[in-house]
Order: C-alpha cells, then structure tokens, then sequence
C-alpha cells in the first residue's frame, strides 16, 4: 500500500465534490449522523483529494464520484454511498441491505443524479469551510 499523500492516517476519508451544493449538503449529512466521528473529509480539488485520486490512478478533474477510503481500499459511487450509511448512526445504517442489488444497477441511479447534480442543486464558487468545531475532520 502506498503512503498516505496527507502524512495523516485518517480511519476512513471520503473525497466529496467540494463545490457541488448536493455534495456538501451530503457531507453536512454524514457529519450530524456520525457521532462516533468515524469520517475524516477532503475535497476532490484540494491538495490533498488531487493527491489521493493520483495515488489510486484516478483521473484528477473527475469529481463526478464521492470516494470513501476505507483500510486502504477505495470505494466509489454506490459502493461508496452504503459503505458510508453503513456507519451512521440510527435507522440510515439499514441503506446497506442496497448492497444485495447488482452494483450495475445502484450506479445507474447513482449516474443519473451525478451527471445532474450542477443543475439540480446548484454549485458553489468554492469549497465548503466547515466551523472551527469539524474542521479537525476535515484533511487539506
């Protein structure tokens, strides 16, 4: 496994489109049903998101995909999205059962609302800055 690029060894880092309202909305989300503080977060266009998505041979201007780096391994699309439910706190843990659907088929949807995403919700001018009580959550 290859160094983590941040020197900073986070349990689990999902890589978000930080100027997309929805992604933030999202990530806002994870932060309130993570009480165990499980998620650390970095923006695909930060030093550090550029950094991973090189590490994984990743195309480094594609942000349509939130990305969960888990024990080493890198989650994308769906997967990504039950991995992270999976770990939130309450009845959103029981998304996961969605994993037994064929991964083809949850990326359909998943497609569909990434490529509509800027149109739907909105885009930022820049990436979220989160309040000095989560920024230690956040790499980069």
């Amino acid at each position: 496994m290859k160094k983590d690029p941040s020197n900073h060894q986070p349990n689990d880092l999902v890589l978000f489109d930080g100027v997309c309202n929805f992604c933030n909305s999202s990530i806002n989300f994870v932060i309130d049903h993570d009480t165990q503080k499980r998620f650390k977060f970095a923006s695909l266009q930060s030093e550090v998101g550029q950094q991973y998505l090189a590490q994984f041979s990743r195309n480094t201007s594609d942000f349509d995909s939130v990305l969960l780096i888990k024990n080493g391994q890198l989650f994308e699309k769906s997967d990504a999205a039950l991995q992270i439910a999976r770990y939130l706190d309450g009845a959103w843990k029981g998304l996961y059962f969605f994993r037994w659907i064929p991964r083809a088929i949850r990326d359909i949807i998943y497609d569909l609302i990434a490529k509509n995403r800027y149109r739907i919700f909105g885009k930022s001018d820049a990436c979220r800055l989160p309040n000095p009580e989560i920024r230690e959550r956040f790499l980069g």
